[in-house]
């Protein structure tokens, strides 16, 4: 009776793998497209700097992703003690190649690298991360940019599942420049009305329960409870925590508990979201999951922004 109960009150779960894999198959479709007819294809060099276990992780999978839908891509792995002097000579290399189209720095770099130099260094049409100071300008100001992927892939989530964000009211928890505040741009954008929210934001709760669509990046697992959500409204959860203990597993995970502690047992942690998925299915209309949710959408995003660099640049 009880389990009936959970199941008749659980949240809708927003399948972030569906709308990634139509992002990808558009893409691959129209670089198919453009190399019959023009004789080209998308060029992303993914630049990465030392032999971080978890960046080698993204990077092999924006190069076997790039290699699935037919663009080229490349990989200069650097060395951890590449300085900041030899990370902006091959930056400016590869503005200078007429055949690359995007340029990728995988963050975060060795703590003696000036990060936002080597940012600032990259050809704005070729930062298809959006992390240049010019294309942030431009989102802000509501022109064409490259959007940071994944606040952009959030948006392409929304609409392909028909959530309404014009009028909306949506609240931001996190001001990051990375998801944070493009994310509070992008659903400007869409004529939401938008609060953002952070570590000083005060009775945060009685914030985000007046939102209709409410996004989560703080990076704190499970922070986002009940008591944060209104009734049926939409929940984002950009978090990507590991929980390495059954205690913190049993707080989070509702109906699918004995899996997660069969993970953790196996591999030593599980992934959870910055909300907790138990109590949000109490509440929430639609929710995305850990994983399985947003994190598809980054690399669908960075291969559509790196099609659409080369489309502006190549005037196609």
């Amino acid at each position: 009776m009880r389990q009936a109960e959970e199941q008749t009150r659980r949240a809708e779960l927003l399948d972030g793998a569906r709308v990634a894999d139509e992002i990808k198959r558009e893409v691959a479709l129209t670089v198919a497209r453009l190399e019959l007819e023009h004789g080209v294809r998308p060029c992303l060099a993914v630049v990465q700097v030392g032999d971080d276990p978890a960046s080698s992780v993204y990077v092999g999978s924006k190069i076997r992703v790039s290699g699935e839908l037919g663009l080229r891509s490349e990989h200069h792995a650097l060395p951890v003690e590449t300085t900041t002097e030899q990370l902006l000579a091959l930056v400016e290399s590869l503005n200078a190649r007429e055949e690359v189209d995007g340029i990728l720095v995988q963050l975060p770099l060795p703590r003696e690298v000036d990060e936002a130099k080597v940012l600032e260094a990259i050809d704005p049409a070729k930062d298809v991360d959006g992390f240049h100071p010019v294309n942030v300008g431009r989102l802000s100001l509501g022109q064409t940019a490259f959007a940071p992927c994944t606040p952009a892939g959030i948006i392409e989530l929304l609409k392909r599942n028909e959530i309404v964000m014009s009028g909306a009211r949506a609240c931001v928890v996190g001001r990051s420049h990375i998801v944070g505040r493009p994310m509070a741009q992008l659903l400007l954008q869409q004529d939401a009305t938008v609060t953002i929210c952070h570590s000083r934001t005060r009775e945060l709760a009685s914030v985000t329960r007046e939102a209709d669509i409410l996004i989560a990046a703080i990076g704190r697992a499970g922070f986002i409870g009940r008591e944060h959500i209104k009734p049926g409204a939409t929940v984002v959860d950009v978090g990507m925590n590991q929980v390495t203990d059954e205690k913190t597993a049993c707080a989070l995970f509702g109906s699918d508990l004995e899996k997660r502690l069969e993970i953790i047992g196996r591999r030593g942690y599980t992934l959870a979201g910055d909300v907790n998925p138990a109590e949000a299915d109490e509440v929430a209309g639609r929710r995305t999951p850990v994983p399985g949710g947003v994190g598809l959408l980054t690399v669908a995003m960075l291969m559509k922004n790196t099609l659409q660099a080369m489309m502006l640049r190549r005037k196609l």
